[in-house]
Order: C-alpha cells, then structure tokens, then sequence
C-alpha cells in the first residue's frame, strides 16, 4: 500500500518584512525540503521562496490556482501527494485558507485521506481579532462588503444589528483601494457608540491599529490606508 504525502499549509508574510520576524525557523527549513507548491501566483511564490533561500528556485513545481482554474481541475493538483510526495500550499500574503481560494485545495485532500498540517504564521484576520477587544468568544469574518454603496450601507447596519441582538463581534475586509469609500460609509451609517477597529499593515513598519467609537473617528482625519491591506471590525 503507496504512503502518501502530506499537504503543508505554509504562512506568508504580510509585506515586506524579515520572515524571521514573523514565521518559525521550522516552517523555514521544512519549505526547503518541498518540491510541490500549489499558489495564486507564481511571481509571489518564488519571491516568497528566495526569501526562505529555497536552494534551486528552478526546480520547484508551481501549481497555479486562481479564478481561472476550474474545480474539476483542482484533483490533479494532489496528484503527487497520492504518489507520496507531500506539498506545501501558500497563499499571497497570510495563512492559506482563510480568505483565500486554497480552501478549496484542502477540502478535497481531507476527502481523500490525505493528512494536513497547518503551520504557525500570521494572519492580518486573526491578528486584528487579537488587538480588537472585541468579543473573542463570539465573533464572525464577513470577507468583503457589496461594491454597490446603497446595498453596502444595508450590509453594514445588518451587521451593526447582529452585533447588538447577538453581542457577535463582525470583522471583514475591503480591496485596498476602496478603503476610503468604506471607511466612509461606515462612519454614516453606524451609531455614534459602535466601536470601528481600523487595522492596517499588520506586522509591518508602518502597522496601525486603532479602536474608536465612531463620533470619535468622525473628529479625526482618516487613517493611512490606501491601497494598503486593512483589516475592519465593528462591536457595540
């Protein structure tokens, strides 16, 4: 009976910063050990890998999955693990699986057996849920908002609601060039007393983390977030 391979669920850093700082030198020295990758992007995966000086970039295998790969395609990207060898799955920036199409990756290896090890690292979702004081015993990530302004403003006073019926912290996400367009929509919808975490480039040189009533933040400029990856979180 053929042995297979495990799948590894490696952590990326956030941005620019020393892996050192955020990532055990056991993931380190595991990734050097791998030949299969399965990533969004192969330009973020091999800068990720020079990083970890991976001693032959070239001869790593890159499988791509993005919003281009059709579900029925994502089996043959276990393939190795069946015959034995195990792979690492990386994300863009954090911890695959979590607000991130790798999910799906894992999903069909624990259909087939095939055993998963999530490895320590950061993850912007779970930092800003540490740094909030929100609810860390009742708390739910949204992803992102609608696009459209008028369905946006519902979505955030139904989560405003929720906070308040259920004492359920709500969290979600924005492309970082909409920051602002949220930012403000929040300030006009939600109560003077909902408390708005704010937080942004999280590990890096530049991380802000802020927590303030809402008739706070209306007083004050707002923060530095374009089109850098921010974390939203709201409770009451």
């Amino acid at each position: 009976m053929s042995t297979l391979g495990t799948l590894y669920l490696l952590p990326v850093g956030l941005g620019e910063c020393h892996l050192e700082d955020v990532l055990p030198k056991k993931n380190l020295d595991l990734i050097k050990t791998l030949t299969f990758f399965i990533a969004e992007n192969a330009k973020e995966a091999r800068a990720f890998l020079k990083q970890c000086a991976y001693p032959e970039i070239s001869k790593a295998q890159l499988s791509l999955i993005n919003q281009h790969v059709k579900a029925e395609e994502l089996n043959a990207f276990l393939e190795p693990l069946l015959q034995g060898n195990n792979i690492g799955l990386m994300s863009d920036a954090g911890c695959p699986g979590i607000a991130d199409p790798g999910a799906e990756i894992i999903k069909i290896a624990h259909k087939k057996g095939i055993k998963v090890v999530p490895l320590v690292g950061p993850s912007s979702i779970v930092l800003s849920i540490m740094a909030s004081g929100f609810n860390g015993q009742n708390f739910a990530f949204n992803g992102y908002l609608p696009i459209d302004k008028a369905e946006r403003a519902r979505r955030i006073k139904e989560l405003e609601n929720i906070c308040l019926k259920f004492k359920q912290a709500q969290f979600f996400i924005e492309t970082p060039y909409r920051n602002a367009n949220v930012f403000e929509d929040l300030l006009k919808t939600l109560q003077p007393n909902t408390q708005l975490l704010v937080a942004t480039h999280i590990t890096l040189s530049d991380e802000s983390i802020q927590v303030k009533p809402i008739s706070a933040w209306k007083k004050l400029t707002a923060p530095d977030f374009f089109k850098k990856p921010t974390v939203f979180g709201i409770y009451l």
